[in-house]
């Protein structure tokens, strides 16, 4: 047995607020080789070595569901504490200042506004299906994946546009260029889904389950 088929698996809580992609996004993180579970209050979650936090749907939904389960309390001091997070398309949302769909406050961890994507001619709202994610530099959370541009998935019909510069991972086009990932120490958030990205969106999980022992 080698030594890293030795080591044990990192326990890694799917915050189960009610909404998201649950199911899918927990066997992709086994598939990666995470020992993912489903967490459905802030005390399951507390027992991991990483947390994630899937999204879809409306944010005000979202911001509901995490007020009625304390998640929001959860959320905003796991990451105050730089334990490896990744958020996933609105799990990102969810993290900046506000959103324009339905004029709602998010959590507020980051600065920046969420906003809809403008209606052009010939241009699907929403946003859906495969487009590149272009990175703003190469690292360990990068491993396996090309930074001048590799392909993911995408569904949504917000995004964010603007935030700090230190902030933003990558980058994509479409109705001009919005933040497609963020990083900030062992946190880590993406717009784009990689349980539905193949065998690249695979990559992204594995790279972030290296953060549980940096």
């Amino acid at each position: 047995m080698s030594t890293a088929d030795s080591q044990p698996r990192p326990r890694v809580a799917v915050i189960d607020y009610g909404m998201g992609n649950l199911r899918s996004v927990s066997r992709a993180l086994i598939a990666a080789g995470a020992d993912a579970y489903l967490a459905a209050n802030p005390r399951d979650a507390e027992k991991a070595d990483a947390v994630v936090f899937p999204g879809q749907g409306a944010i005000t939904d979202c911001m509901d569901c995490l007020s009625r389960t304390s998640f929001d309390s959860f959320l905003k001091e796991w990451i105050k504490s730089d334990k490896p997070f990744l958020g996933v398309c609105l799990g990102l949302q969810a993290l900046f200042e506000r959103s324009e769909e339905g004029n709602r406050a998010g959590l507020g961890i980051f600065p920046g506004v969420i906003s809809r994507f403008e209606s052009m001619a010939r241009l699907r709202i929403p946003h859906m299906g495969w487009n590149e994610a272009i990175f703003r530099e190469s690292g360990p959370l990068t491993e396996g994946i090309k930074v001048e541009g590799e392909p993911f998935y995408f569904v949504h019909s917000y995004r964010l546009v603007k935030t700090e510069e230190s902030l933003v991972w990558c980058e994509t086009e479409y109705a001009g260029r919005f933040v497609s990932g963020i990083k900030r120490g062992r946190v880590l958030a993406t717009q784009f889904h990689p349980e539905k990205s193949q065998v690249k969106g695979l990559q992204i999980y594995r790279n972030f389950l290296s953060l549980v022992n940096r």
